[in-house]
């Protein structure tokens, strides 16, 4: 079953899922072979042998079974919105094949084969961002995805967008025709919610390590105290995130000649950016801790429904589907993100301030002349802002659904992709802060940070040249972001 890491190299990076193995191809087997003694049997079975959410209680005929499943797909198909970025949706087919291989759904072996063949060609299905409650599974956007693999449906191959049916012809694959319980199986799962969450608390680890290291950076400019991280003020506490992050900077800043540059400067106390840094990105990574464990346990999950024992021949109906222990940690993901923006962007302020910081106004050669740094900090701000909006629970929205069958909605898909917006924005601000604090110590040569703090500002300035003169900042801050966020660049 795939790992945190597992799922981000197939998704982002293009490996190849584990294959299929004898024990895989048995569980299969038992979990289809309940499903159609149930067929054979007449035994009314949610989704089978009747209709779905507000018609559970409508018995279709043994004949209609496949015609039921390919229904379910088309109606369901009715996202909106613009299509979802490759890496998710190749994530969503990993976990689907996971889910699926697991022998719980009771579907066939072709199937199953049929979805991992998709991650290994290319294939890649059109699936739209909108549409889904995050409860029966993600439904409308896994419809879409499970159009493909009948042949219907949309999907990029080559990096071309063509009918599904064209897309596997393409890749030299076949679609399947459904048979019962085979529709349903593909679509109420938390897939995309679980995909969408798993790349980003991927990116939110990395972007917690740039951040400390913003943070040390920022404090060498502007010559702050270091006491504010001694472990007996947070022996006293006894949170453990703030433990970690205080021992980190330390760490970042022993020995450094800046800090024994002004031994005794006399100022008392530095302004909670500094000071407070291991109690705020402290409480930021005892939140990741919580949130990476809801995801990673829904990683190994089979959530579509009803679901099928083999070793009891039966088949029972639950709500595995229900996106709630997703959707409260991925809300709790953007806020987190936006604590680290947020914070990020007010030690930027106060280092383009000379009453704060003591540095060149704006951390310009030439002010007046030159505007500098000032307007990154305007384009934090804006960032901020939009993530202290994308911060509100997506799960305090509930909105029943199916003449209220389905009454309780997660919301977990919005919840998951505006956390990864939120990220997204906070991967911009953090590196507009690094570009800042390196610029700032520049300023202090010919005194030297630490060995580490120094590759660090060396690695910075592989992507963000010295601003000598002004120029357009943009492509170069959003390069840094990016390559942060996905970890092509390590401070640490």
């Amino acid at each position: 079953m795939p790992t945190l890491e597992d799922l981000e190299a197939v998704a982002r990076h293009g490996a190849g899922p584990r294959p299929l193995d004898d024990d895989d191809r048995a569980r299969i087997a038992a979990g289809r072979a309940v499903v159609e003694r149930a067929l054979e049997e007449g035994t009314a079975v949610y989704g089978v042998t009747t209709g779905f959410g507000q018609l559970e209680s409508v018995p279709t005929a043994p004949e209609d079974a496949a015609q039921l499943q390919v229904n379910l797909l088309r109606s369901h198909a009715v996202g909106s919105g613009p299509p979802l970025p490759e890496e998710i949706v190749r994530g969503m087919v990993l976990l689907l094949a996971s889910s699926l291989r697991r022998g719980h759904s009771g579907v066939r072996l072709e199937l199953v084969e049929l979805a991992l063949q998709l991650l290994e060609r290319g294939v890649t299905p059109v699936v739209p961002s909108k549409g889904s409650v995050g409860s029966s599974g993600d439904l409308a956007p896994l419809a879409h995805l499970a159009l493909v693999l009948i042949g219907e449906g949309e999907a990029t191959v080559g990096g071309e967008t063509l009918p599904g049916g064209e897309a596997l012809a393409r890749a030299g694959l076949e679609p399947v025709a459904l048979t019962a319980k085979e529709g349903l199986a593909l679509i109420n799962g938390t897939h995309l919610m679980a995909a969408t969450g798993a790349l980003a608390v991927r990116d939110a680890r990395r972007l917690l390590e740039a951040a400390v290291v913003a943070v040390a950076l920022s404090l060498e400019a502007f010559k702050g105290s270091t006491v504010p991280f001694d472990p007996r003020l947070h022996g006293l506490r006894g949170q453990p995130g703030p433990a970690t992050i205080a021992y980190k900077l330390t760490a970042l800043l022993a020995g450094s000649p800046v800090v024994a540059s002004h031994a005794d400067c006399g100022r008392v106390q530095d302004p909670y950016t500094l000071r407070c840094a291991p109690q705020v990105l402290g409480a930021v990574a005892d939140a990741l801790a919580y949130i990476e464990g809801a995801i990673e346990r829904e990683l190994l999950a089979v959530t579509d429904n009803p679901l099928v024992f083999p070793e009891d021949d039966d088949i029972l109906s639950g709500g595995n589907f229900h996106g709630q222990p997703l959707s409260l940690p991925l809300d709790h993901l953007a806020l987190a993100a936006c604590e680290l923006a947020s914070f990020s962007e007010r030690r930027t302020y106060a280092l383009l301030s000379p009453s704060y910081a003591g540095l060149p106004p704006f951390l310009t050669p030439k002010p007046g002349l030159s505007s500098g740094l000032m307007i990154a900090q305007y384009a934090a701000a804006a960032l901020v802002n939009e993530s202290q909006v994308l911060a509100h629970p997506a799960g305090a929205g509930s909105i029943p659904t199916s003449a209220g069958q389905e009454d309780f909605n997660s919301m977990g898909a919005f919840a998951a992709l505006k956390a990864r917006t939120a990220l997204e924005n906070a991967a911009q601000v953090i590196a507009t802060e690094l570009v800042c604090a390196v610029q700032g110590l520049e300023f202090h040569r010919p005194l030297t940070s630490t060995p580490a703090l120094e590759e660090a500002a060396a690695r910075v300035r592989g992507r963000v040249a010295r601003v000598e003169e002004d120029r357009s900042l943009a492509a170069e801050l959003a390069g840094l972001a990016d390559a942060l966020r996905t970890g092509e660049v390590v401070l640490t």
